[in-house]
């Protein structure tokens, strides 16, 4: 068929992925993460020609920036952060139709000149266009932004048609349940939960996705995925980096906020959760929120399921690096933890027994995410008893997520020679090796996601409360005790003596990924 003779809707789209006409617009269009992930996204996924002909960059910041300006800011933080090298014809497309507005988050009248510069795109294009809000700021300016979202009528644009608004909204969602429940009662005030996508970029990596690949698609893993055969789930997500210029920012969160509450939470729902009827998003969000809300309250307190540290100093890759409370900006008797670890129990007919253990922490031996599924031994005894023979080790199954993309299963084999000896050996797979390093980021794949519709690797508004409704008891009570039960860890160690004794209850041990 001639393009002519297409449907008016069906001109522009992405010859890949289908997305719409669409303006996207940045908040927060002069800040870190729009420099270092956001620009770079775009920039790349128009060098795969991912983006619709017709698509529009609208940058919007207290700032006053002229157009120009905003364009080469844009350029420069690609020649900085982006994997690729600037492609002028890539980047030329885009720059084309970038543009500027200058506005604070709470003026009303700013959102109406936002809309009338939309308008003018729209009127100059001469058809409708997506409009797909991209919230980058710091969390005490959400509100705001989506109240005005309603009133300047930007949020209800093209509703009940594949054009609707939409919104992306960046972590932290709430500091707390409380918090948590009010955000989400003021979306729902402006937007239908089909409109909005909570985001976390943990979600975007592949190694992440490929979970739900390797569970559902290998007939030998999910008969498997039970209380019968797995002894026990670590997820670790570990960081070599201390807070650094940002310790004002860290105090107000800590590491239960930071990294547990969010992307080690989503980690184990993907981990944990039953398997969908299908491979929409809400079949999937359904399931991780049935796991998540099958989870057992903690048990807090002294010999409880929840350990918190704050590192020491120490040394890293051979340097020395200061604690904790002697960062800039932090006070003297910060009770902020930088490590949390957690023993979860979740109570449904998989995992009945099967204790789940989570944590996460600055200053760690080296940068590493992973989940480990540690199987259960063989029952039998015909290796036992001759240690010096028979090297044996638990069989894991670990989901390496950074910094090296893969998967590896520790076997147990025999060892060449005329004496039967058995050793332990890891058989590995790189996204790396296998596909070449240059895959795709994780912010390219749900900036893509949200303007073609698709919800599966973003977070309901029922996903997030679940998550705060665990963690919000713990973060009271280390509130009301302050320092007390406050552990410590030197820097490049991985975790503090009350975090092993986490484990120690079912004879377990913290695994180094």
């Amino acid at each position: 068929m001639a393009e002519s003779q297409r449907h008016p809707f069906l001109h522009g789209l992405s010859k890949h992925r289908g997305a719409p006409p669409t303006v996207v617009v940045i908040f927060g269009a002069s800040g870190d993460l729009t420099a270092r992930k956001l620009i770079p996204a775009v920039h790349n996924l128009s060098h795969d020609s991912l983006l619709p002909a017709d698509f529009y960059l609208v940058g919007y910041g207290r700032k006053a920036l002229l157009d120009d300006e905003f364009r080469g800011m844009a350029a420069e933080a690609i020649r900085e952060f982006s994997r690729r090298e600037l492609n002028p014809e890539a980047w030329g497309r885009v720059a084309a139709h970038t543009s500027y507005v200058a506005g604070g988050y709470d003026e009303r009248p700013a959102f109406e000149k936002l809309a009338a510069h939309i308008d003018a795109i729209e009127q100059k294009l001469g058809r409708e266009v997506q409009r797909l809000f991209y919230i980058s700021t710091p969390p005490s300016v959400f509100a705001p932004i989506i109240i005005n979202l309603g009133a300047s009528g930007l949020a209800g644009k093209h509703l009940g048609t594949p054009l609707h608004s939409k919104v992306i909204i960046e972590k932290p969602f709430g500091k707390d349940l409380a918090s948590a429940r009010e955000l989400n009662r003021t979306i729902r005030s402006v937007f239908a939960e089909n409109q909005v996508y909570r985001i976390d970029h943990y979600l975007g990596k592949e190694t992440v996705q490929d979970l739900l690949v390797q569970r559902f698609a290998n007939a030998i893993f999910e008969p498997l995925w039970n209380r019968n055969f797995i002894d026990s789930v670590q997820i670790t997500v570990a960081e070599e980096v201390g807070v650094g210029m940002r310790g004002g920012y860290y105090e107000q969160s800590g590491c239960l906020r930071d990294m547990i509450q969010n992307h080690t939470m989503q980690l184990l729902a993907l981990t944990a959760m039953e398997p969908p009827g299908s491979l929409d998003a809400e079949s999937i969000r359904d399931e991780k929120v049935k796991v998540l809300n099958a989870i057992q309250p903690l048990t807090i307190g002294p010999a409880g399921d929840v350990a918190r540290a704050q590192y020491a100093m120490g040394m890293i890759g051979g340097k020395a690096a200061v604690g904790y409370l002697d960062e800039a900006g932090i006070a003297v008797d910060s009770n902020t933890e930088t490590y949390a670890a957690l023993r979860l129990s979740i109570n449904n007919w998989r995992w009945q027994g099967v204790p789940f253990y989570l944590r996460s922490g600055k200053r760690m031996a080296r940068r590493a995410s992973e989940i480990a599924i540690n199987f259960r031994r063989p029952p039998g005894t015909l290796f036992a008893g001759q240690t010096t023979r028979f090297d044996l080790a638990a069989n894991t199954l670990s989901f390496q997520i950074q910094p090296d993309e893969g998967l590896s299963l520790i076997l147990n084999t025999k060892v060449p020679g005329l004496e039967t000896r058995t050793q332990p050996v890891k058989m590995s797979f790189r996204y790396a090796t296998t596909f070449g390093s240059n895959t795709a980021e994780a912010y390219e794949r749900l900036v893509l996601d949200a303007m073609v519709g698709d919800g599966t690797l973003f977070i309901r508004g029922d996903e997030a409360e679940a998550s705060w409704k665990l963690c919000t008891p713990v973060l009271d009570y280390w509130r009301s005790v302050g320092r007390s039960g406050m552990d410590a860890y030197s820097a490049g160690s991985w975790g503090p003596p009350s975090a092993d004794v986490l484990l120690a209850k079912h004879h377990h041990g913290w695994r180094q990924p």
